[in-house]
């Protein structure tokens, strides 16, 4: 969809927030399974009564201050027409710096990192979320340890061989059965609380305050545990577009605010009076009776949550692909009706290797708690960063007020950040490799693709010169369109080169089609052609298409009915350049980088299936480039 939906009615903004809950709100949901357990793990933090109250107090001004104020309140503003996500505040705040050149390049690299760090996020959020739905196993009976990994194991490798039947028909059970898991989470704390309702005074600040003042370095060792319970909330501005702000606004603060807050509450309530429970607060919480019941469940809120991870790990792909920092991938539609319901088979299986390496290595969500929480500070850091500079440029509000609206939460998200960078040796490199790995295919791409395209440039012939002389003595005309892509604008395309020396003959009609993306999420069909006359039957024609439309040619060819063009399908023909790399030693990068792009082009997806060109009517041909 083009912009987040209207909401006409009760019963749409209804629909939508439940859709919202199961969504958005799956991998924030199923933190109460291991964040607080995480705090108190190996004696990091004194299980005492005022540490307790301590702790939920950070917990909940943690969730009041990152996710209800920054993410709820402020970040949901910051929307690039109608959609949110890295991404989209990454094309925001460029655009807003683009007559700064130099600060522009440094937020790009900046955002581009923080996206190469989101699928460090995609690959432990299944691995932690599962394992700690599993680990119920041991509450319920000890001698079921052994299971627990290959139980994880066998839940996530049909959760991704799933992935390429499309989440059309699973999806539609996401909202009930995760607002189903909300209810259980407030069925399980509120017994608690009213068995212990001094609990309640951690709603007050001061005890986080008096905590860390009394307590510095404890509370700066519990602050890596304490921001695994927003792990989840980039979710809430990365579905921007599909729900719009209404309905994340009202899920969070009507459903899922109160129903993390209860049940964290009921699991310090249950601490301070059974702190023998701490191994696993969660589930200590249930009733025997209902512990197996309650680790099904909880299996299939944590798939859920993956599922939005993958799902978004996908979208993410396809929108780095589109703005020119990832080769072309296949990609797959799982609907008819949606063209945001996509499978990227490479993504897919290299998330579940990576997911897989996560689980046997790791073994425990408590093992993989540093790794997460050094992947989501990173996140939280580099879009307040980015929200920054929307507010100052984008907003053009003064530059106190820029630094008021961000400066608290900068402050917030550093320190998280800091109490997580000390356990980098203790997992927190795992995200930092994937981030890192991804970050250099990244950044090599669109340097290579840069570099090509100055070499294509430079040995490029002007395509009115060269028409003007091809037609003082003109080839053979044959019935037909050719359409011949060409990624620089106005320059002569190799593929009619080689099809005149190879074949000599030229179309009765010949489209020179450049195809741009651009840093906006959307371009309608009202700015989607510019044509131009280049006489002879010839036109030069300029596509426009968002990092969220589909690039498809065939479809924006049909506007230019009515220009002076006419096509019949089953007479256009398509010409590529297919262009082989060749890596050259003292080039403008280095070597093993110059020979990791070519890798990278040569194994990229065609244009043809990119471009959604018919297949029956390609022509490529191949040339070779030094770079």
């Amino acid at each position: 969809m083009s912009a987040a939906p209207h909401l006409k009615t009760p019963g749409a903004l209804a629909a939508l927030t439940l859709a919202a809950i199961g969504v958005v709100y799956g991998d924030i949901g199923t933190s109460p399974l291991y964040a607080l357990k995480e705090v108190f793990a190996q004696g990091r933090v004194p299980l005492t009564p005022d540490n307790v109250l301590g702790i939920l107090s950070l917990v909940f001004w943690t969730l009041t201050v990152i996710v209800s104020l920054k993410y709820v309140v402020l970040i949901l503003r910051a929307d690039n027409h109608g959609e949110g996500g890295l991404i989209a505040m990454l094309a925001l705040a460029s655009q807003a710096v683009k007559d700064r050149p130099k600060l522009r390049e440094r937020l790009l690299l900046l955002g581009i990192f923080g996206t190469a760090i989101f699928f460090g996020d995609g690959v432990i959020t299944p691995a932690i979320s599962v394992l700690s739905a599993v680990e119920g196993l041991e509450v319920a009976a000890p001698a079921l340890h052994r299971f627990i990994v290959p139980v994880t194991l066998v839940v996530l490798t049909l959760l991704f061989m799933a992935q390429r039947f499309g989440t059309a028909t699973v999806g539609r059970m996401f909202g009930p059965v995760t607002l189903l898991w909300f209810i259980t989470l407030v069925l399980l704390g509120v017994p608690h609380i009213v068995m212990h309702p001094q609990v309640l005074v951690a709603l007050s600040p001061h005890h986080a305050l008096l905590f860390m003042a009394t307590q510095p370095g404890t509370a700066f060792v519990a602050l890596g545990a304490v921001v695994l319970c927003v792990t989840g909330a980039e979710a809430l501005y990365a579905d921007l577009g599909h729900f719009g702000k209404r309905p994340v606004r009202l899920a969070w603060f009507a459903v899922v605010m109160p129903a993390l807050v209860i049940n964290y509450f009921g699991q310090g309530a249950m601490l301070l009076q059974h702190p023998e429970n701490v191994r696993n607060p969660f589930y200590e919480m249930a009733p025997a009776w209902a512990l197996f019941p309650l680790i099904g469940l909880a299996t299939l809120a944590t798939v859920i949550a993956s599922q939005a991870l993958i799902t978004a790990a996908f979208s993410v792909t396809k929108q780095a692909t589109q703005l020119g920092y990832l080769p072309r991938l296949r990609i797959l539609h799982t609907s008819v009706r949606e063209t945001g319901q996509i499978y990227v088979p490479f993504v897919n299986w290299a998330l579940f290797g990576c997911v897989v390496f996560a689980v046997v290595v790791f073994g425990s969500s408590g093992a993989l708690a540093s790794a997460y929480g050094i992947a989501v500070t990173i996140d939280m850091t580099i879009t307040t960063v980015m929200t920054f500079f929307v507010i100052r440029w984008a907003w053009k509000m003064p530059l106190a007020l820029a630094i008021g609206a961000s400066g608290l939460f900068f402050i917030v998200d550093i320190t998280f950040f800091a109490a997580n960078a000390v356990k980098v040796l203790e997992g927190g490199w795992f995200p930092l490799l994937i981030g890192g790995g991804m970050f250099t295919l990244m950044v090599t791409w669109k340097r290579g693709r840069a570099l090509l395209g100055e070499r294509l440039r430079s040995e490029a012939i002007e395509l009115p010169l060269f028409l003007e002389s091809i037609f003082i003595s003109p080839p053979l005309r044959v019935p037909g369109t050719a359409v011949f892509l060409s990624a620089e604008q106005g320059s002569t395309p190799f593929a009619l080169l080689h099809n005149l020396k190879h074949n000599k003959v030229l179309h009765e009609q010949n489209l020179f089609v450049t195809v741009q993306h651009h840093e906006l999420p959307w371009i309608g069909f009202d700015r989607r052609c510019e044509i131009a006359a280049l006489g002879h039957a010839c036109w030069q024609v300029t596509l426009h298409f968002g990092f969220k439309n589909e690039p498809d040619v065939p479809l924006a060819l049909k506007l230019l009915q009515g220009h002076g063009v006419h096509l019949n399908e089953m007479e256009t023909s398509y010409f590529l350049s297919r262009d082989t790399v060749v890596p050259t030693f003292g080039g403008s990068m280095p070597l093993w980088r110059e020979r990791l792009f070519a890798n990278m082009h040569r194994n990229a997806a065609g244009a043809a299936d990119f471009l959604h060109l018919p297949t029956n009517r390609i022509v490529e041909l191949g040339s070779k480039i030094e770079i």
